[in-house]
């Protein structure tokens, strides 16, 4: 049986929910309906004869056709997508579609600077970003690349430095000082209110501090726990106790005096923003011209 051209699109469409195991995030990689993939999907299924997918209200599997499918087909498409992405590299115009899963804090700090710059001088691109701070399978959420602090990249990814070290303080408003008092050490912190932080793996995170050769990591006690930068900085201004992050997300509240940094002289470095992707795939060239232009331009510096 020959294939046709709804026979090789729709085999695209089955990869992205296979992968997904649904239908509304498949239609958000590929950038169309869910009901359009489902019509998709039905039409394939009849044309071949085989159920390929277990459909229910909650969920989507593979059935045993589908398993073996999506197994012999994989690395073929995952090929001629390669050699389409080729093709774009001789376009006097770069062109393309890329898609993102970036970390709250690199959005303003990395993005916003750039953007501006990257649009005007790639129109033709489009790059999709999803801010989330949950440590998840980018590739397998169909992302090309995710960006996190250096020390969170998981190891089977190809990792590239984007900022260089960065610095991690404490801070607190001058209502919340006026009332408790600042900290004088890490072990203060104890008797303090603290916002606490959730990591993307739902840990709760141990505040780190150093000063010379001295180190502290305070599992800091509180009203609050947050796993969002900007509800933490609300949280802090409105007095509710001290918060900790990166100090150039916090320093427009440190410059106007809204937050004032307490264990100052503790104040601990941490990786950069990397970007990372798979090492088994090509860089697409929408990612590519990302990363080229976020290092020539370098907002946090080299």
């Amino acid at each position: 049986m020959q294939l046709s051209r709804s026979d090789l699109a729709d085999f695209a469409y089955f990869m992205a929910i296979a992968r997904h195991r649904s239908f509304s995030r498949a239609a958000l990689e590929l950038g169309v309906t869910p009901s359009a993939l489902s019509h998709a999907m039905t039409a394939l299924e009849e044309r071949r004869g085989v159920r390929l997918l277990n459909r229910t209200t909650r969920s989507v599997t593979l059935t045993a056709a589908g398993e073996e499918f999506f197994a012999t087909i994989e690395s073929p498409l995952e090929r001629i997508s390669e050699a389409a992405e080729n093709l774009n590299r001789y376009r006097d115009a770069p062109a393309g579609r890329v898609r993102i899963n970036v970390l709250e804090d690199a959005a303003p700090l990395l993005l916003d600077p750039v953007m501006p710059f990257f649009v005007d001088r790639y129109p033709d691109v489009e790059i999709d970003i999803s801010v989330n701070n949950r440590l998840i399978d980018v590739i397998g959420s169909g992302f090309d690349a995710g960006i996190r602090y250096g020390g969170t990249v998981p190891e089977d990814m190809v990792a590239r430095r984007l900022s260089p070290g960065m610095r991690w303080v404490a801070a607190a408003s001058p209502d919340y000082i006026d009332r408790f008092g600042a900290p004088k050490t890490p072990d203060e912190l104890l008797q303090h209110r603290c916002i606490g932080i959730r990591l993307g793996n739902d840990q709760l995170y141990h505040w780190e501090f150093e000063r010379g050769g001295e180190t502290a990591e305070i599992a800091t006690p509180g009203p609050l726990t947050v796993d969002e930068s900007h509800a933490a900085i609300g949280f802090g201004l409105a007095g509710v106790g001290i918060i900790y992050g990166v100090e150039r997300v916090l320093q427009p509240h440190l410059d106007r005096g809204a937050l004032i940094r307490v264990l100052d002289d503790w104040a601990s470095m941490g990786e950069g923003f990397h970007i990372y992707y798979s090492s088994r795939r090509q860089v697409p060239t929408a990612l590519r011209l990302l990363i080229d232009l976020i290092r020539e331009i370098s907002p946090l510096g080299h």
